[in-house]
């Protein structure tokens, strides 16, 4: 049979348009085997391209992440710089010797105002040691270590500090107490010349902190006809919650010497 279908093939044409009646009747057949095949490549394409997709949004998603933070640093390092050109415009007003700090550590004690600076004994810091900001006198140095120094904020309740009124020299004690933004002024006199906006200064007094140097500014008056005192209080010129870099003011005073003759006593 095969091969008179062979032979049928090659000399009668009939056999060839009955070939071609049969391939028309098989392609529906055809186009039906072969559907799946064409939607398992479709649904692959498709799965493939929504990875593609999914990982090029995490992608997106982690480089705009990472440009944000540059972004974020970037804004850091220009509030830096204007507060670093801020300290370098009041190191400039300074006629002591000054050394620029780092504040590293706040006393979590909500009852003493302290913090910490990077330098120490080990850098000639003595204790007492004057320390200030862009704006004004911070505080003092109070305690050392071999490579960090203890500062008390001149709000915390143990700290006072002689000031005058930079407008007409009148001498007073500013006392912090133990509000961060705060200070008052000790018996001020009922006829005293002190008023809101007065700006104190340090007076040299005491021979801690040198004179000049700015301290607060008058914020309230508080008279009471009853009392012979008024009540002065002020708000600190430095911005003690907000400054990281400070200056160490004055170097480190040589010992007294002793005459022989008092020594020998």
């Amino acid at each position: 049979m095969a091969v008179l279908l062979i032979v049928a093939d090659l000399n009668w044409s009939k056999m060839r348009e009955g070939r071609a009646w049969m391939s028309l009747v098989v392609t529906p057949l055809q186009w039906l085997v072969d559907l799946p095949s064409r939607a398992a490549d479709n649904l692959s394409s498709v799965v493939v391209s929504r990875a593609t997709l999914l990982s090029d949004n995490e992608r997106l998603r982690s480089e705009a992440l990472q440009l944000e933070r540059k972004v974020q640093q970037n804004a850091s390092l220009i509030a830096e710089n204007i507060r670093l050109r801020e300290l370098l415009s009041a190191s400039q007003r300074v006629d002591e010797p000054i050394r620029l700090v780092e504040l590293i550590g706040v006393n979590p004690d909500p009852f003493q105002h302290e913090v910490i600076i990077n330098r120490g004994s080990e850098d000639d810091v003595y204790q007492g040691q004057p320390v200030l900001d862009a704006g004004g006198i911070m505080g003092q140095v109070v305690s050392l270590s071999h490579y960090t120094a203890r500062v008390m904020l001149i709000t915390d309740a143990r700290a006072a500090i002689p000031v005058e009124v930079n407008r007409n020299g009148f001498r007073a004690i500013a006392l912090g107490k133990g509000v961060l933004g705060e200070l008052e002024l000790e018996h001020v006199a009922d006829t005293a010349d002190v008023r809101e906006g007065d700006l104190l200064v340090t007076s040299g007094l005491g021979d801690r902190f040198p004179r000049g140097y700015p301290v607060a500014v008058v914020t309230e008056v508080i008279r009471d006809p009853g009392l012979q005192f008024v009540q002065v209080r002020a708000k600190p010129a430095a911005r003690l919650d907000k400054s990281r870099h400070l200056l160490l003011v004055g170097g480190k005073p040589e010992p007294v010497a002793i005459p022989p003759e008092v020594a020998g006593e």
